[in-house]
């Protein structure tokens, strides 16, 4: 399979996951993002870590993207086809910060975030 760098399909589900995350929903965050990605935290832990970062950088102002790359590897992931996701974000709190979204494309079809990492 041939993954495009900018797959719109992977662009919305990044965003949607996104908009989760920017409202605080931790549960529907969790709920949409990867088999991996839900394997890897509980939801207690996952409630607690986008609270805390999202106390810390405050609310999200503006993203726009500046890169996405296909890869089929990603650390502590089996290989696969993923879409490693780059966003420049103004926070309330912090402006400039570098988001890292990284989709996986499931067997049944559809981007969900398997990773996400924010500086």
């Amino acid at each position: 399979m041939t993954i495009a760098p900018h797959d719109p399909q992977a662009d919305r589900a990044a965003r949607s996951w996104l908009a989760f995350v920017d409202a605080g929903n931790s549960d529907s965050s969790l709920a949409t993002a990867s088999a991996g990605f839900r394997a890897k935290v509980t939801a207690a832990v996952w409630a607690q870590s986008l609270a805390s970062t999202r106390t810390q950088f405050g609310a999200a102002v503006h993203r726009v993207m500046k890169g996405a790359r296909p890869v089929t590897r990603l650390p502590g992931s089996p290989d696969g086809n993923y879409i490693v996701m780059q966003f420049e974000t103004d926070f309330a709190n912090k402006k400039g910060a570098g988001e890292t979204v990284a989709l996986v494309h499931d067997p049944d079809g559809q981007w969900r975030v398997t990773a996400y990492f924010i500086r």
